[in-house]
């Protein structure tokens, strides 16, 4: 293992995030597969990852070093990410396609979201900060974008996205076995797919008297038995804070990004270090920072920071990651929240705000393409062994 300062990642560090970077064909990640040969740290901070392709013209090159590079660079102390490249000798070849063959035979992946899907933990260190309505105001803009978007409110016990989606009825299953149709709201040219505990309580009022074991079960439920189809993006709506649900989300999860909501205030942005710490341990990257409710402007045009002022910066760069966006506080987006009628699909600076962050969503977290090299190689093999078994 590399040495590496005190402020530096280790080793172990950097391969962990990697197993975050997925051949959307196979839905292996590069560690699995035996793609990541290694990760040397620069007690200047610059990280040099190896990595070894299946074949050196492999059109995943691109997706694969962008990967990389936001998923390692988000480390505290990683000044540059630099990128060794090699191939894969025959024999390592074999063995990745032996993996992704043995893969795709066991379904041994713990959750039914397609492989392609980018999965986006939006978290909060506390209640208040507005984590539900831009997750879902985050949704119903990249939908609107023509992407299609699931949304699972995991927030079990504060559960509010129905209501601001204007969608009620019950969820149901079908198939054998049965699995469970999200709820489906069409936006613009894009489609929301929706799953919340919301759905199967009959009194919108009633308090859900659940501890943490139960709560996981219900969520792993969520994640195994819903029927998500074809998804650019889920949005996961996290409780607020670091416990159980939290926890158990990143064990099941281990490839999504996080998102982190917070408030200008100090002390919103103090607790939300706690999250972005919580995430790290689990290997997730930490894409960047929300600053919810900044500032109220007012018919004259005067700025009133009810809230205070500079906490989602501030938190950015104690974290060393992005601010991804700053929404302000506007009548709206209440009033959309309250009546199913999401602020981001309407006029004024908090839809402005929303559509700013969906385009720097998509950019930080591209949606996977599927014009690899590794599911042609695999067909190959197994073409030429069928052929052997003909011969033999």
């Amino acid at each position: 293992m590399s040495a590496a300062g005190p402020d530096l990642p280790t080793e172990d560090d950097v391969l962990g995030l990697l197993r975050g970077v997925v051949d959307p064909e196979l839905g292996l990640d590069i560690v699995e597969l035996g793609m990541a040969k290694g990760a040397r740290i620069d007690p200047d901070g610059v990280v040099h990852v190896a990595v070894a392709l299946t074949t050196s013209g492999c059109p995943l090159r691109a997706q694969i070093q962008r990967d990389v590079r936001a998923r390692v660079g988000s480390l505290p102390g990683v000044t540059r990410v630099r990128m060794d490249w090699s191939e894969l000798s025959a024999e390592e070849k074999a063995t990745a396609m032996a993996r992704a063959r043995r893969h795709i035979a066991e379904r041994t992946e713990q959750t039914a979201v397609p492989s392609r899907t980018k999965v986006v933990m939006v978290a909060s260190g506390k209640g208040g900060v507005g984590k539900s309505s831009v997750t879902v105001n985050l949704a119903a803009a990249l939908a609107a974008s023509g992407l299609t978007v699931g949304v699972l409110d995991a927030d079990i016990w504060g559960f509010s996205v129905p209501r601001m989606l204007g969608l009620d009825g019950r969820l149901e299953a079908e198939g054998t076995p049965p699995r469970i149709r999200p709820q489906e709201l069409a936006v613009g040219d894009g489609l929301l797919r929706v799953v919340s505990m919301g759905f199967l309580v009959d009194d919108e009022e009633s308090a859900l008297m659940w501890r943490g074991l139960i709560l996981n079960r219900a969520v792993q439920h969520f994640l195994e038995d819903v029927d998500w189809g074809d998804l650019d993006y889920l949005l996961i709506d996290m409780p607020p804070g670091t416990g159980d649900v939290q926890m158990g989300l990143a064990r099941m999860l281990p490839r999504s990004e996080m998102i982190v909501v917070t408030t200008p205030s100090l002390n919103a942005q103090k607790v939300a270090v706690r999250v972005v710490d919580m995430g790290r341990k689990n290997y997730l990257r930490i894409v960047g920072i929300v600053e919810n409710m900044s500032v109220y402007v007012d018919d004259t045009g005067r700025e009133h920071h009810i809230f205070g002022r500079g906490g989602g910066r501030a938190l950015a760069e104690a974290c060393g990651v992005e601010l991804l966006g700053v929404i302000p506080i506007e009548p709206e987006v209440a009033h959309g929240g309250d009546h199913g009628a999401p602020a981001a699909l309407g006029n004024g600076p908090a839809a402005a705000a929303f559509s700013d962050l969906a385009r720097v969503v998509t950019e930080a977290i591209p949606v996977a393409e599927l014009e690899g090299c590794t599911a042609r190689m695999l067909a190959a093999v197994d073409e030429a062994l069928a052929a052997a078994e003909a011969a033999g």
